[in-house]
């Protein structure tokens, strides 16, 4: 971890090794913020699928609600309306792989990770 020489860093010290070292406040919290974890390739994390599992909810709207997405936001960045992204997270309407493309790439996801 590169470390900004702008911070006041304190470093402790016990039997001669450094042992702790004193941060900051607001760098504690930037470094320990807990954002959504997504994995790389086609991983689906266990947060998301006991989301869809305990719910009843299609994989797509599982993982909207995970990253802490509105349908609006998401039809949005994808050219989609509303409407359709509500259809295709109820499962009336089939997701067509063109669309599942751009849904993945509008909420930071492969395609893969929307295949079920």
């Amino acid at each position: 971890m590169s470390v900004p020489t702008d911070l006041h860093i304190q470093t402790i010290m016990q039997g001669g090794k450094p042992a702790f070292v004193v941060i900051p406040y607001g760098e504690y919290l930037r470094m320990v913020k807990k954002g959504p974890r997504i994995p790389a390739r086609d991983a689906v994390p266990h947060e998301v699928v006991s989301i869809m599992i305990e719910n009843d909810w299609s994989l797509l709207r599982a993982w909207r609600e995970y990253l802490g997405l509105t349908q609006k936001e998401v039809a949005d960045r994808a050219g989609i309306t509303q409407a359709a992204l509500s259809q295709m997270e109820s499962g009336e309407q089939k997701m067509r792989k063109i669309t599942r493309e751009k849904l993945a790439a509008a909420i930071g996801l492969t395609p893969e990770q929307l295949a079920a």
